[in-house]
């Protein structure tokens, strides 16, 4: 019956809401993201210059080449290579998202390297000897490390995130192992799918960093930090070095997002739980299940106004064509072409 393909896909539509928008979100500790808005001011994508070869947000250096239909290059398959990328402006956002598109590539099969970092830093564009940036640096870096300069229990390439004082120095010799805050290893050199880093941070909540390089909009988690703080506004920016062995690092894209949370989330963050001054305080937890009980009897009974809809038109429809009726199925709108004699 008709009317009852309607009421199906009608029920598939609903039913499938409360899924869609919680893939949408990231909830730990009572803070959800709700919605983003890109920041261009810290992105960048193809053709990265304007007529001046120049960009208004980002500084490129070293050894790093644009080339406008493909990539920036920041260190080409030769040894002693080394480049960077950086933004010009600090990121003000306190909780954000950041997204970067990269090529790790080149010829060789079981020697090549070094590798690139993300930064998250106080400082910016100061070339040095960890993955083309200084060392002892202040804010987060994120190495995307290629090639072991020791022993490791864990395979390479590896994804090392480190949080700077300005004081502590890289472990370079062992891979960052002393200086690790979270990693996971990860295949992301010479790829047959695009190669993507995404960190999420929450301010003072947490910070989380997926891969993607197994499979088209397949998302692995790399490692996931709670209860961490950043430095406040810090610069973004990227580098990569080549030694005696070596590949080509590509950057493709930067997309970086401002995480809005939601207002219930925000408003318990600004108050706090409700005790000394102030006229707001958190919700109970009945007074969350009533709010999710009356969303529930809301689309229950959208659901079923679609299908009563539904069956009186399929019924009126019906009764016209019975009679003999042209046209529309609901009177009035229909024209009758019988003839009186």
């Amino acid at each position: 019956m008709r009317y009852f393909s309607v009421c199906y896909l009608a029920y598939v539509f609903f039913a499938s809401l409360p899924c869609a928008l919680g893939k949408a979100d990231t909830t730990v500790n009572n803070k959800t993201i709700d919605r983003t808005i890109q920041l261009r001011t810290h992105s960048i994508f193809p053709p990265y210059i304007d007529q001046d070869l120049q960009n208004r947000w980002w500084d490129f250096g070293a050894d790093a080449y644009i080339n406008t239909n493909k990539h920036i290059r920041l260190a080409r398959a030769r040894a002693s290579q080394m480049g960077w990328l950086w933004s010009r402006m600090p990121l003000t956002a306190s909780n954000f998202i950041i997204e970067v598109e990269f090529k790790i590539t080149g010829e060789s099969s079981h020697l090549y390297g070094d590798g690139m970092a993300i930064w998250l830093t106080k400082d910016r564009a100061e070339p040095g000897p960890v993955f083309g940036s200084k060392d002892n640096f202040e804010g987060l870096g994120i190495f995307l490390d290629t090639y072991a300069n020791a022993r490791h229990p864990y395979g390479f390439p590896r994804i090392i995130a480190m949080l700077g004082d300005g004081q502590t120095p890289y472990d370079q010799a062992h891979d960052g192992e002393a200086n690790s805050i979270g990693s996971c290893s990860a295949n992301f050199r010479r790829t047959n799918v695009i190669t993507k880093l995404k960190i999420t941070y929450v301010k003072d909540t947490y910070l989380d960093v997926k891969v993607h390089y197994r499979a088209w909009d397949d998302w692995s988690d790399c490692f996931r930090i709670t209860d961490i703080s950043l430095p406040t506004s810090p610069y973004v920016g990227i580098s990569a070095m080549t030694g005696e062995v070596f590949d080509s690092h590509d950057v493709i894209s930067v997309t970086t997002w401002s995480a809005i949370l939601s207002a219930s989330d925000a408003q318990r963050n600004r108050f706090g739980s409700g005790s000394g001054k102030g006229t707001f305080s958190r919700k109970s937890g009945a007074e969350s299940q009533g709010g999710s009980w009356l969303g529930f009897v809301f689309k229950f009974l959208l659901f079923v106004a679609v299908c009563v809809g539904a069956m009186f038109g399929y019924k009126t429809y019906a009764l016209n064509k019975r009679r003999g009726y042209g046209g529309s199925a609901f009177g009035g709108l229909g024209y009758e072409s019988r003839r009186r004699f």
